[in-house]
């Protein structure tokens, strides 16, 4: 097992780095940017650093998935129950997170390996996550010097680069549908314009690879478990490295301070109402003096 030293500052590429002791890094991370730049952010940021994000049993499937199908991952609990409603359950659940363990149900284990078989039947996502190809889940600590700022990321699987210096970064998503416009959308929901942008930084700027395109692979949580490789255009990949931007100019300027502010800590904000609701504001008039 690879320990690192959990001081700021220093590049390196770490294999079979226990996900806890990642999670504990104090370099930024794209989730972390992803926060910072939501209204409130800086202050949501660094509660969430000190006390970490709170368990939701989704995150728990997705990181089963990841498991079946990467091979790695932390330990899994299956938990012999229908749900999580009774007590017993519930323990078994909290004792498992508590010990950085993932707890899963009997019917949700079997899910996942149905979803890890199909993926491997898919043409293009079985090569792109094929265990000869490349390493899953290598955590990275990259310096970036431009904005002065220590970044890191875990890959979900980090290929070996071609002749051409050119690394394919594959990253595997669960989602209730992995349609275009569901993709789309999720894109925009979860960030995933900033992800793209932010680990291709962290490849080229580590010197592993001279380009590093990114692609997504989607898989649905329902049968008959649908795979969807996709690539965000170069539109996308400049918003993300936009909003990677601000994230970064953000976290060096509140570091420096030591001050994480919320949505208007030294002021009063006027808000005013959203076009719709004026709309039916006018509207409702209009009838009314009919």
């Amino acid at each position: 097992m690879t320990t690192v030293d959990l001081t700021i500052g220093g590049d390196a590429v770490v294999r079979d780095l226990p996900h806890e002791q990642y999670l504990q890094h104090p370099a930024l991370s794209f989730s972390g940017a992803k926060v910072l730049i939501k209204p409130g952010g800086p202050a949501r940021y660094a509660y969430e650093r000190d006390h970490g994000r709170p368990p939701k049993d989704e995150f728990d499937v997705g990181h089963a998935a990841h498991n079946a199908v990467l091979g790695v991952g932390p330990e899994l609990v299956i938990v012999d129950a229908a749900d999580w409603r009774t007590n017993a359950a519930k323990e078994t659940r909290d004792l498992a997170r508590a010990s950085g363990k993932v707890p899963i149900l009997t019917a949700t284990a079997a899910k996942v390996a149905d979803m890890a078989a199909a993926l491997r039947r898919h043409p293009v996502a079985a090569r792109l996550l094929h265990p000869g190809s490349g390493e899953a889940e290598v955590s990275l600590f990259w310096h970036d010097g431009e904005h002065d700022v220590d970044r890191r990321g875990r890959v979900d699987f980090l290929r070996t680069p071609d002749s051409d210096g050119r690394l394919i970064l594959a990253d595997y998503k669960t989602t209730q549908s992995a349609a275009p416009d569901a993709v789309a959308r999720s894109v925009w929901s979860f960030g995933y314009d900033q992800q793209a942008a932010w680990y291709r930084d962290l490849v080229v700027g580590l010197g592993l690879a001279k380009s590093a395109p990114f692609l997504f692979v989607f898989q649905e949580v329902a049968p008959p478990y649908l795979v969807h490789v996709v690539q965000l255009d170069a539109a996308d990949i400049m918003r993300g490295e936009e909003k990677n931007a601000r994230a970064l100019q953000l976290f060096r300027e509140c570091s420096a301070a030591n001050d994480w502010p919320g949505f208007n800590d030294y002021g009063i904000t006027t808000v005013t109402a959203p076009a719709w609701a004026a709309r039916q504001y006018d509207l409702e008039q209009q009838d009314g003096d009919q």
